[in-house]
């Protein structure tokens, strides 16, 4: 008897819905999503430990709710929208506004390399400080994430029709605390 057989047994004896997923699936799933999720979550709230906490957080309610899932994609975005919500919630209780934070290793740069990239982390991290909450979550959705104006809406709670125009107004946004005229969008939308 497995993990996910024990917690099927006691939802079902205690009156809630059993999970959705067995675990076999489910620890496919976390292995393709967790480290996207993580990094958006990490850029939403400035912090890695709290993006530890809630990566827990969202992957457990993320089973909690069950559900029944169209395809990855439905499930990915019901993830990443449960993931905006518990970061919500952060900063409501918070208020922190920056949340720019480096998650790779790098490889060996030369000095001006180092310097000149020091130097955009700080323009970038104090533009994105400038923006809102729901400019920062689209640009990061849109640019780091690749989703597609209609995972946006869903993840966000806006409607599909308007994000291209506030994606818009968040890169025009970012431009100009950036002290830069906006380029135009490669990303197409749908």
């Amino acid at each position: 008897m497995t993990v996910s057989d024990v917690e099927r047994l006691a939802a079902v004896a205690e009156g809630e819905t059993a999970l959705a997923m067995t675990e076999e699936a489910f620890r496919a799933f976390y292995d393709r999503t967790a480290r996207s999720v993580w990094a958006y979550l990490a850029r939403l709230t400035g912090d890695a430990s709290t993006a530890d906490d809630l990566l827990q957080d969202a992957y457990y309610r993320f089973l909690r709710a069950g559900g029944t899932h169209e395809n990855e994609a439905h499930r990915r975005n019901t993830l990443f929208k449960i993931a905006t919500n518990l970061a919500r919630d952060v900063r409501r209780r918070r208020r922190v506004l920056p949340f720019f934070v480096e998650d790779g290793a790098s490889t060996v740069a030369s000095k001006e390399d180092v310097a000149g990239r020091v130097e955009r982390t700080a323009d970038v991290t104090r533009a994105l400080g400038v923006l809102k909450p729901r400019e920062r979550a689209m640009l990061w959705l849109a640019y780091a994430e690749g989703s597609s104006h209609q995972e946006i809406a869903t993840v966000l709670g806006v409607k599909t029709a308007s994000v291209k125009l506030l994606l818009f107004r968040a890169r025009r946004r970012l431009a100009g605390v950036l002290g830069r005229p906006p380029q135009p969008s490669i990303k197409g939308g749908a």
